[in-house]
């Protein structure tokens, strides 16, 4: 929180891949962390000894993603039967929360396996992630989205390969979710440099980094703590 405004600091979501990323994140600034393996894939679902082990790591909230392929966004029975069984292990770990997201064939969102994922995840938090900008309308599925009270946020890049080319849809759905229990979390494609200007531009309350703050930009390499602690600074400072 900046002591310097009244308006509550936007918060900063971190992926990490390794124990590492994870203590580096947590000490350079980021208030949460989105853990993932297979980053080059969109991110798979971790180890559970990678995850136990990171939620041991840090004091900041873990959440980890739930995704058995990198195929698509639609899955079958069999990969629904291994992703409750991964959800209900990592409920054990005292993570945070599961990152999800699945389509029907038809492009909406999978209402039945979305109900069936919260209902073995019992407490832990959900984030929807990018497969909701594979969706073939955005409002649409927001809507559904927000009919699940169990879904706290979703990660989104307004549908465009970088969330800097959706300025408008942000805004559009950052007002879709205004007094919702859902938040919009703006990422891909999000820079240092870029990240003040965005914030204000969209009004988003949560931001997501991966690549943007790694070493040289690369999304298989190392978190960079300057970088996250330049984002904080930019998010921290008065408007």
């Amino acid at each position: 929180m900046s002591s310097q405004s009244s308006a509550p600091s936007v918060l900063l979501e971190v992926i990490a891949t390794t124990v590492s990323d994870a203590r580096l994140a947590a000490q350079a600034g980021a208030d949460r962390l989105e853990l993932v393996t297979a980053m080059g894939e969109g991110g798979l679902t971790p180890s559970l000894g990678l995850i136990e082990a990171v939620v041991a790591a840090v004091e900041i909230p873990v959440n980890v993603i739930v995704r058995p392929h990198s195929r698509s966004f639609v899955f079958d029975a069999d990969n629904y039967a291994v992703m409750l069984r991964d959800v209900r292990a990592i409920a054990a770990t005292g993570a945070n929360g599961v990152v999800i997201g699945m389509l029907g064939a038809d492009g909406e969102i999978d209402r039945d396996g979305l109900a069936r994922v919260i209902d073995a995840a019992d407490a832990l938090k959900i984030t929807f992630h990018r497969a909701f900008d594979a969706a073939r309308d955005l409002q649409k599925a927001l809507d559904v989205l927000l009919g699940f009270e169990a879904v706290t946020n979703v990660l989104t890049s307004g549908g465009q390969p970088s969330v800097l080319q959706a300025e408008q849809m942000m805004r559009t759905l950052v007002g879709q979710t205004a007094g919702s229990h859902c938040t919009v979390l703006a990422g891909a494609g999000l820079t240092v440099d870029a990240v003040a200007g965005f914030v204000r531009a969209t009004g988003v309350k949560a931001v997501h980094f991966g690549s943007g703050v790694r070493v040289g930009g690369n999304g298989l390499a190392a978190v960079d703590s300057q970088k996250i602690a330049r984002v904080r600074a930019e998010l921290d400072a008065p408007s």
